[in-house]
Order: C-alpha cells, then sequence, then structure tokens
C-alpha cells in the first residue's frame, strides 16, 4: 500500500514537473513573439517618424524657395539701365548730407552715354520762402519741358502752396536753414547741387534766388549756356580789405593767399564742376573754420576752390546782372515803377565781356533783385523787355 501510494506520489511529483516543463515550452514562444512584435513595432515607428521629418522638411523648402526667389526677384528686375538713368520720382528722401553727397558723387567713368541723352539745365532757386515771380518763370519754361529741372531749398519750415499745374509744385528738396555769410548757406547750394546731380541728364546747373529773372528767352538762355566752353562764375583776385584782406593765413597750405578769390554768389557750372563742388573734403573745413564774417564764405569758397583745381574751365564772370550803385552790404531791388525802356536799356548796355574767347555785348542772362510788386509789368510787357 504505502508502495502504491509512494508510485502515485511519484507519479504525480512526475505529472507536475512534466506540466512546468511543458508550461515553460509555452511561455517562451509567447515571449519571443511579443518581444518580435515590439521590435517591429518600433521599427515601423522610426520609419515613419524618418519620412514625415522627409516631408516636413521638403514641404518647408518648397515654401522657402519660392519665398527667396521673389525677394530677390525685385533685385533682379532693377538691375537694368532704365533703373539707373531714370530720374527720382520724388525729390524727398531721408539721405543726411553725408549720404546725398556720396551718393550724387558717383561719376561714370565712360564718358561716352549708351543711351540717347538729352542735356538738361538745373535751375536752383535759394530760397528763404515763397516765389513772387513765379509766374513769369512758369511763362519762361513753357514748351520747353524736356530742356530742363527745377529745384528749390527753402527754410525747412515753409510749405509751399504753388497750385498742381505749377512747374514748382514738389520741387522742393530736404533743406536746412541757410544763414547769410555763413558756411550753412554753401552747405544750402552743394545740397541743391547734389540733387540735381541725381538726374544724370543735368548736365548745367543754375544758381538763383527768388527774386532773380531771366532777361532772354528760354532758347536763348539754352543755347548760350550750352554751346560755352566754360562755366560762368567770378573768381576775381581782389586786392584790399574786402578781396585779399579776408583771407586767414591758418588756411594754408591747402588755400595760399595766392588762390584766393572772390566772385558772385550766383553761379553757373557744368556737372564735372558741380560734382567737384558736392565731393569737396579739403576746401570745405578750412573755410568753415577760417572764413566767417567779415569773410563772407559764399563769396571766396568755390572760386577759390575752383581756381585751384579747374580754372581752366572758368570764364571768370557771372551771368546774373546786379546793382551796387548804391553801395551797401545789399544790392539794390527794383520794384514796379523801375520797369521801363531806360532800365532794361540800362543792362543791354553793359560793358562788354568776353565768350568763348571772343568779345562779346551779351553778358547777363538773369538779373536781380526785383521785389514781389514788379511782377505786374514785368508779365505786362514780358515780350518787349524779355522776349517771351
Amino acid at each position: 500500500m504505502k508502495s502504491r501510494v509512494g508510485s502515485q506520489g511519484s507519479l504525480e511529483e512526475g505529472k507536475d514537473s512534466v506540466t512546468k516543463v511543458v508550461t515553460q515550452y509555452n511561455y517562451k514562444p509567447l515571449s519571443i513573439r511579443l518581444l518580435q512584435f515590439l521590435l517591429l513595432f518600433l521599427g515601423i515607428g522610426i520609419v515613419f517618424s524618418l519620412l514625415s521629418m522627409c516631408m516636413v522638411r521638403y514641404s518647408v523648402m518648397q515654401n522657402v524657395i519660392p519665398m527667396v526667389q521673389s525677394r530677390f526677384q525685385p533685385c533682379f528686375q532693377q538691375l537694368s539701365l532704365e533703373s539707373w538713368i531714370r530720374p527720382p520720382s520724388s525729390l524727398l528722401h531721408s539721405m543726411n548730407d553725408t549720404q546725398l553727397f556720396w551718393r550724387a558723387s558717383i561719376v561714370p567713368q565712360i564718358k561716352e552715354y549708351p543711351f540717347n541723352r538729352t542735356r538738361k539745365i538745373a535751375f536752383m532757386f535759394l530760397t528763404r520762402g515763397p516765389i513772387p515771380l513765379a509766374p513769369l518763370w512758369e511763362r519762361f519754361f513753357k514748351g520747353n519741358e524736356k530742356l530742363y529741372s527745377i529745384y528749390i531749398h527753402s527754410l525747412p519750415s515753409y510749405k509751399p502752396d504753388f497750385p498742381p499745374s505749377s512747374v514748382f509744385q514738389g520741387r522742393q528738396v530736404p533743406s536746412q536753414e541757410a544763414k547769410w555769410g555763413r558756411m550753412s548757406m554753401c552747405d544750402a547750394e552743394r545740397r541743391l547741387l547734389a540733387n540735381a546731380l541725381l538726374d544724370i541728364s543735368n548736365e548745367w546747373f543754375i544758381l538763383l534766388s527768388e527774386a532773380c529773372i531771366p532777361l532772354r528767352n528760354f532758347k536763348a538762355i539754352y543755347h548760350y549756356i550750352s554751346k560755352s566752353r566754360y562755366s560762368f562764375m567770378g573768381a576775381v583776385d581782389e586786392p584790399g580789405p574786402f578781396g585779399r584782406g579776408r583771407y586767414n593765413p591758418n588756411m594754408a597750405p591747402e588755400v595760399n593767399i595766392t588762390d584766393w578769390r572772390k566772385g558772385s554768389q550766383w553761379f553757373e557750372v557744368n556737372r564735372k564742376l558741380a560734382v567737384d563742388i558736392v565731393k569737396d573734403e579739403v576746401y570745405h573745413p578750412k573755410f568753415e573754420q577760417f572764413c566767417r564774417p567779415a569773410c563772407y564764405v559764399d563769396e571766396h569758397y568755390f572760386p577759390t576752390m575752383l581756381t585751384i583745381e579747374s580754372p581752366h574751365l572758368l570764364a571768370n564772370r557771372t551771368l546774373t546782372w546786379v546793382d551796387w550803385s548804391r553801395g551797401g552790404a545789399h544790392p539794390a531791388t527794383f520794384g514796379k515803377a523801375d520797369i521801363n525802356d531806360q532800365f532794361f536799356k540800362r543792362i543791354s548796355e553793359s560793358p562788354t565781356c568776353v565768350y568763348n574767347n571772343q568779345p562779346t555785348s551779351l553778358c547777363y542772362l538773369f538779373a536781380r533783385k526785383f521785389a514781389p510788386s514788379a511782377l505786374g509789368p514785368l508779365l505786362e510787357h514780358s515780350t518787349k523787355f524779355l522776349g517771351f
């Protein structure tokens, strides 16, 4: 009986051990399958992630490339000859003087222009405010729109009210206050020149005031200036207290007393001399520091500098007639009562001068100073006295 029980117990124990073995063999395939499944799932996840990253990067590149191309496209569109030679659509800009003078002094090194260039005269008006004689100038300019440009430098606080149809409308340049007899006056003139130089068609530059009038019609003035071999700036070596007496020895060695010149503020220069004036960094500091009242810088700076740099290009006279016969610091002013035959005869009978190395009786193309009251009779008799 005991042996049966023992045998039975052994059988039962053997049965249990067989069951354990079978169970262990059943668990191992299950754990391997689970591990394989997890590895497969992980692999699929990695592949999906890589595909997603590639798709995102492709999508971003597709969006970025057109954006970059669109950003660069205007630059390529501007790289044409037309964009370089087209005058500014507006005279207003945000450049300071340093930037403006740098931009205006950029000069092509090839003399021949690769396009049909119509040479224009830049009429530069240096004023404090309005231009009372504007209707006379409107009549003067009429019909010659392709041959001139207009630039106005006034006090920054002045707000012009020209009618929309006026040739002066929108011709104000960014300005600063200019004080008589100070370097700020010459800086205003350089500012006018620099703005006018931005139009590559401008070949000649005339400085005028609000009190100036033309003495000839437009065609006569254009012909006179365009055919001249010289620019019209006075540059006189004047002895005495009002000439060499204003020279300061501290200006040497850049400016010596033998170079010292005096001339009218109202000038005409060609494009080369205009660039020379705008780009100057040698003489400007000397005149700013050492030419102060009673040295009036607007009478000495440009005549002296151009005498040193380009004396062979100067006619050594001005085109603007003024009357100093009454004495004083300023020339005579003429009003309504002065506009008559005798007055203009006196101008035309001025002493002869030299034009292209030949004597001539036609010496003046402009005159000043005229009061607003002179406008009426000037308009009434412009055909008789002025030829337009």
